[in-house]
């Protein structure tokens, strides 16, 4: 339960903060694609920072998750993020959702809860064991280089879609060598976990996931990125966790509800990343004036 908790907690605050940079990646030019000035730009923005905020505290919170639950339990439940994010934003913007976001959201959520029953995911070690991180590491890079390099030949959202697909495949790299480092706190202590590589190759990912998310909310719109974002995390991490730490899922004819779930969820994040709340564009209704 500790788990679970603390992924919600990780999914609504990266929800807002994807919000928020998508509406500061927004105003980049085209220029400062894929450069580190592109960074400086978002620095002098406020909205920026507070969605850098909000990452900072999911990541807190992501580890204390994945600390005490499977990654590929973990990680799914994030995919109600951008639900859980737009719900808060029409309530606190007090703007009247429309009825396609009530379905984006029962889609997104019945898919997940759809996928969770089914796969059952659950079992697995704490630690990864050997040398598995070589071959893990080797094909990781071979995806990015490949995603990176086919986006970089395109332009607008075929490009976002690309390098968010990265984005994601990154964050989930982060959240397995998260979990590895957090495993040795409780094995050896703060000794163990500060020698660890598994710790500063953490931080390394992040700030890759980060560099090539920030990338990809610049050079298209939010329904093109948050799909390949919200499922790439989710599929690929489910990937590291029976691969790298042995967790188990439901196969056989448990793969029809599976597949079934994840285009219930495909289908309501698109419809959720149209909605004006989650492009920054929604205004709340304004107040009649009081006639005297």
């Amino acid at each position: 339960m500790i788990s679970v908790l603390f992924a919600v907690l990780t999914a609504l605050s990266n929800g807002a903060a994807s919000v928020l940079q998508r509406r500061a990646a927004s105003t980049a030019p085209d220029s400062e694609a894929m450069r580190l000035s592109l960074i400086g730009h978002l620095l002098r923005q406020k909205v920026w920072l507070a969605g850098i905020g909000l990452v900072i505290v999911a990541a807190v919170c992501q580890a204390v998750a994945l600390a005490t639950g499977p990654i590929a339990v973990v990680q799914p439940i994030f995919v109600i993020e951008l639900p859980a994010t737009l719900l808060m934003a029409g309530f606190v913007m007090r703007v009247r959702l429309p009825r396609p976001v009530w379905s984006g959201v029962a889609a997104v959520t019945s898919g997940l809860a759809l996928g969770m029953a089914s796969a059952a995911p659950g079992g697995g070690s704490a630690t990864v064991h050997g040398a598995a991180w070589v071959p893990a590491l080797i094909l990781t890079g071979l995806f990015e280089a490949a995603l990176i390099a086919a986006a970089l030949a395109t332009r607008g959202n075929p490009r976002a879609a690309l390098l968010g697909l990265a984005a994601a495949c990154a964050y989930a790299l982060t959240a397995a060598l998260m979990k590895d480092a957090m495993a040795r706190l409780d094995e050896g202590g703060a000794a163990a976990l500060f020698t660890a590589w598994q710790l500063y190759g953490t931080a390394v990912a992040g700030v890759g996931a980060l560099f090539l998310l920030q990338n990809a909310l610049q050079a298209g719109t939010l329904v093109a990125v948050q799909p390949c974002l919200t499922l790439g995390d989710a599929l690929i991490s489910i990937l590291y966790g029976v691969t790298l730490f042995g967790e188990e899922l439901r196969t056989g004819w448990w793969v029809l509800p599976e597949l079934l779930a994840l285009g219930l969820i495909a289908v309501g994040c698109v419809a959720l990343a149209r909605s004006p709340l989650a492009s920054g564009n929604a205004t709340a209704p304004a107040r009649a004036r009081r006639v005297d």
